[in-house]
């Protein structure tokens, strides 16, 4: 019974002595049948001379016989003996393969889960839901109740809506990794991202309800516009305000150029139409960063497969000096002081064009505010992780829909009101130009909006 390799197993060496283990159970199962009696029998045939048998005596007989029995039963004994460690072995080797590959040690056990934060972060002081998931916790629980009921989310066994979403909004609010969210929810990170796929193809359904004009036919004149001396009744058939802007973009080096453009980065170019209260009406992201804002806009306005919302008859868009002034679409005078700041630095306008480009300006800039109150709402935006391109685009479309969703469900929304007592208030693009953006190609022919432009710079003169 003093086998080396059976002390191993039984003193917990098996691991140190495993090949010699192994390779015994090997011999085991290539055992001969005829082993040790084979040995029995050779020995029982010759003295220790190399004398025959055939000299031997009676007595020697019995003694070989009495040999033949001994030894047969040393074999059982033997046999029955490495029968035994071979189940121990097989079962040493079955427990090594489920320890290493098969059994998982729990990770995620901490007291304090997903779902017992979330329900402590909406308990507590309304700051706690606005810091990590930059809504207060009443719209918080109408989103979800909103896409649970019309765009198809639905609880898994383990986990409820709320926590999917709140998951959802978290990654994007303060660009958390997966790993982030994991020890934050105490979920695997498998789960982790399922989740965020189901919450944003919910999302992709709430985008076409949320982002499209509140008066499809802009049959009124924007309160904005209405309630302000300055821009009535002068911009009265204005509907909104056209721009676009750069989003960091998470792109393979072999893929990198086209979407490396004035920003010096790699970008997505994102164009995007607003109405005066900071709300998106239309959306197109996704272009590369070295596409040129009249490129995207002209496809946006020709394309008969985009549904951009065209200004009616005698309404226009107010647009910066980088697009064409096509009807519909209000730019200002070019080669003439234009923005804030450089009437801030220089003085007061002179001149009717200028007196004309600082009203324009002053109302346009809510395409800027409303990227700032975006930019600043979600930090993924700033450095977006490597998901696929789609998904990227996809993150984009659905954070501005959560903007627009946030500005009509929540009235005192701080970022919003921030904005709103600060009418001037122009934030600085995190992402500023390398190189400087050139202007529209060409000559521009006449337009009809030449004729608008000039009498409405004319009507600020008068007044």
């Amino acid at each position: 019974m003093d086998d080396p390799q059976f002390n191993d197993i039984f003193n917990e060496d098996f691991d140190g002595n495993y090949d010699n283990v192994m390779n015994r159970i090997v011999d085991q199962i290539n055992y001969p049948s005829c082993e040790g009696s084979g040995a029995s029998v050779d020995g029982a045939g010759d003295d220790s001379n190399g004398n025959d048998s055939d000299d031997s005596n009676d007595n020697d007989d019995d003694d070989d016989v009495d040999d033949d029995s001994d030894g047969d039963e040393a074999f059982i004994i033997r046999r029955h003996f490495d029968r035994k460690k071979l189940i121990i072995c097989t079962a040493g080797a079955i427990n090594t393969y489920y320890i290493n590959y098969m059994y998982k040690k729990p990770c995620m056990v901490s007291y304090n889960t997903g779902m017992r934060w979330l329900s402590e972060v909406l308990r507590g002081h309304w700051k706690r839901s606005v810091n990590m998931f930059r809504m207060d916790a009443t719209t918080l629980l109408s989103l979800c109740t909103e896409l649970e009921t019309h765009h198809g989310l639905k609880p898994s066994r383990r986990m409820s809506v709320i926590e999917k979403v709140a998951m959802f909004l978290f990654t994007i609010a303060v660009g958390a990794s997966n790993r982030q969210v994991q020890e934050r929810f105490q979920h695997s990170g498998e789960t982790i991202s399922r989740c965020f796929k189901e919450v944003l193809k919910s999302l992709r359904l709430f985008v076409v309800e949320v982002i499209k004009p509140v008066d499809p036919q802009f049959t009124s004149t924007p309160r904005e516009i209405a309630m302000n001396p300055r821009f009535m009744p002068h911009f009265k058939n204005c509907v909104g305000a056209i721009d676009g802007t750069h989003v960091r973009a998470c792109i393979p080096s072999a893929n990198q150029i086209p979407f490396i453009g004035r920003k010096g980065v790699p970008t997505q170019n994102v164009m995007a139409a607003c109405s005066f209260d900071m709300q998106f009406m239309f959306v197109w992201a996704g272009w590369e960063g070295s596409a040129h804002d009249t490129r995207i806009f002209l496809e946006a306005i020709d394309s008969s497969n985009i549904k951009f919302p065209k200004p009616p008859e005698d309404k226009y868009y107010l647009v910066d000096v980088g697009y064409p002034n096509e009807y519909g679409y209000l730019g200002p005078y070019k080669g003439e002081r234009y923005h804030f700041q450089e009437f801030r630095r220089r003085g007061q306008p002179s001149g009717r064009k200028e007196v004309f480009n600082r009203a324009h300006s002053s109302l346009r800039n809510v395409i800027e505010r409303s990227f700032g109150v975006w930019k600043q709402r979600w930090k993924i935006l700033q450095n977006m992780p490597a998901y696929p391109y789609k998904t990227q685009v996809e993150i984009v479309v659905t954070s501005m829909a959560l903007h627009n969703y946030i500005r009509r469900s929540s009235q005192d929304d701080a970022v919003f009101s921030e904005y709103d007592h600060n009418p001037n208030l122009i934030p600085d693009d995190f992402l500023p130009d390398i190189v400087q953006a050139s202007a529209v190609q060409g000559s521009q022919r006449p337009s009809r909006m030449d004729f608008v432009r000039d009498g409405i710079a004319n009507s600020l003169m008068e007044q």
